[in-house]
């Protein structure tokens, strides 16, 4: 399947002041698309913009968000479903990529937390009915994003959605950055367990001290 051009669209990024949002707005940002960080203040927006060594630009997240075409949510997720409430308005009509992992921690580590509507994703079309709500970007690491030394980055992107063509623009996008693919990986009912894997990946990360990531193979 041939992916759209995705070059001229604005990607927003609530949460961009923290590390996944951060690094996420870095390299698209360094791939040459237009990207919008977002915050509670506008004045922490422009900060982090002014700082991810790439060239963005800052907002508060109502700003942004009604200001881009595709709006990726990198909250933690205990605000999340809060934040998507207050952006029902600014998020109609755009292309919403939820990235957020329901994780909890304990003296085991790292597990997935049982959502009412099934996964983060679900809960985020559950409240977002306006908008063309995707997944996608769970299992990139923070680490490996903010790393300017690093060139490429040797990693897939699961992406999930019911509507096809907003799921092939995120996937397309998640192809900009040298390295990535953005691989369907099925409806938005599946966000669950792809949520889920993150907490298998920090164990491997513990174990063996990597930034693991995902590849789908003879794909």
């Amino acid at each position: 399947m041939e992916l759209p051009d995705v070059a001229g669209l604005t990607v927003a990024i609530l949460g961009g002041t923290g590390e996944q949002g951060r690094g996420l707005a870095f390299r698209l940002a360094r791939a040459g698309q237009r990207v919008l960080l977002g915050s509670r203040t506008q004045e922490r927006g422009q900060q982090a913009a002014a700082e991810l060594g790439a060239p963005a630009e800052g907002g508060d997240n109502a700003s942004v968000a009604a200001a881009a075409d595709v709006v990726i949510v990198a909250v933690p997720w205990a605000g999340h479903a809060e934040l998507l409430a207050s952006l029902k308005t600014e998020l109609a009509g755009k292309i919403v990529v939820d990235c957020v992992n329901p994780l909890g921690f304990d003296k085991q580590g790292p597990y997935a937390l049982e959502v009412p509507e099934g996964s983060a994703a679900q809960q985020a079309e559950a409240i977002l009915t306006g908008s063309r709500v995707t997944a996608a970007f769970h299992h990139v690491s923070a680490s490996l994003l903010l790393d300017p030394a690093i060139e490429t980055l040797d990693t897939d992107v699961l992406v999930l959605g019911d509507d096809r063509e907003a799921a092939a623009i995120v996937q397309a996008i998640a192809a900009r950055i040298p390295g990535m693919r953005g691989i369907w990986a099925g409806r938005l009912r599946n966000a669950h367990q792809v949520e889920a894997l993150t907490a298998n990946l920090i164990a491997i990360n513990k174990r063996y001290k990597v930034h693991a990531g995902v590849r789908v193979t003879d794909v």
